[in-house]
């Protein structure tokens, strides 16, 4: 069973991390045992699921929001050499801010609202859609190119026929890294100002010392983004079966 390894190391590192939690002379408020944080996963659950909603709304309608724009930019730069030149450096240069400095203002500029957290996940998440899309549109084989253009295809119609569905496990690679790191935006976001969402859960549970808490809160962040990575994976493989039977060894 390939799941077999994954979980024995897991239960490993539970095991030694009770152990140590109970027997190694460390205070509850320093490292909870996992014992604890399944106790607050169960006696929190009032307040952990609520804030689970909050969050997993926001990564949702972020990670969407990523996708529409950073498929409509690879499109938009893939097709237009000046646009390439142009914005593509301020496409990477956008990176380079940390999200930590633009979370803020954007509170400032939008208030407490949805919106400023959407954008801070969007810029987190379009950034790998954007360059494993262009990459994967800038790959096609040139003879494929010129033999549709012999046969007088337009530009669109070599798009449309050749080169989106080449791009498109490029589409889906990108689109995996993008929605693991998006649970990161939202916490960023919902740090900086919220009075909801796990990200303020895992404030107020540090403030209050309740670290069992923010434990809890820290493993639904992660059970999310797996999940979501798996939902993203399930879907290229129903949507692209022929990309997936390339990759397996033969």
């Amino acid at each position: 069973m390939k799941w077999a390894a994954p979980l024995a190391i897991v239960a490993a590192v539970i095991g030694c991390w009770e152990l140590f939690a109970r027997f190694g002379g460390v205070e509850n408020y320093l490292l909870p045992a996992p014992s604890e944080v399944a106790r607050a996963l169960v006696d929190d659950r009032g307040l952990l699921l609520p804030d689970t909603w909050v969050t997993a709304r926001e990564v949702l309608l972020g990670f969407a929001l990523a996708i529409v724009a950073g498929l409509a930019i690879a499109i938009a730069l893939h097709l237009s050499t000046v646009l390439r030149r142009a914005f593509y450096p301020l496409v990477v240069a956008s990176q380079a801010v940390p999200v930590v400095v633009i979370a803020p203002i954007l509170v400032i500029w939008l208030g407490f609202g949805m919106a400023p957290k959407l954008i801070v996940i969007a810029l987190i998440c379009f950034f790998p859609v954007v360059v494993n899309t262009l990459d994967g549109l800038r790959s096609v084989d040139q003879d494929q190119v010129k033999m549709l253009r012999t046969l007088d295809a337009s530009l669109w119609g070599i798009f449309r026929r050749l080169e989106l569905p080449h791009a498109l496990p490029y589409l889906f690679s990108g689109a995996k890294i993008a929605v693991a790191v998006s649970v990161i935006g939202a916490v960023f976001a919902e740090l900086v100002g919220s009075d909801s969402g796990l990200g303020h859960a895992i404030q107020v549970g540090t403030a209050e010392l309740l670290t069992a808490r923010v434990f809890a809160a820290v493993l639904i962040l992660s059970l999310m983004a797996i999940a979501l990575f798996g939902v993203i994976a399930l879907a290229e493989r129903l949507a692209l079966p022929w990309a997936s039977s390339e990759r397996r060894p033969s």
